[in-house]
């Protein structure tokens, strides 16, 4: 079993930044693949952003420039660095591990990108 704990979510104003982490339990994470997903009132829940275990990136277009995904494999914890916030950006973020073949999810943490 896999727990996925998020922090970090707020509201911000359009242009601020945030970073969004998770901790992860488990004695592997450095095996585990990561990612950040989102979903906006009323719309699917869509992937923003993933990391391999080698570290290899990938990141949804609308994002692109603007969000980073890391990982600490000594802390146990994935990042999204979030910046040049826009208000489509609203929504609960979402960590993912896809971790001992099976799915994990994070409770969500709301960002809020509002003036």
């Amino acid at each position: 079993q896999v727990q996925l704990v998020e922090s970090g979510g707020g509201l911000v104003q359009p242009g601020g930044s945030l970073r969004l982490s998770c901790a992860a339990s488990g004695s592997i994470f450095s095996g585990y693949f990561m990612a950040w997903y989102r979903q906006a009132p009323g719309k699917q829940r869509e992937l923003v952003a993933d990391i391999t275990s080698g570290g290899s990136t990938d990141y949804a277009d609308s994002v692109k420039g603007r969000f980073t995904i890391s990982r600490d494999n000594a802390e146990n914890t994935v990042y999204l660095q979030m910046n040049t916030l826009k208000p489509e950006d609203t929504a609960v973020y979402y960590c993912y591990a896809g971790a001992l073949g099976r799915a994990y999810w994070g409770q969500g943490t709301q960002v809020t990108v509002s003036s």
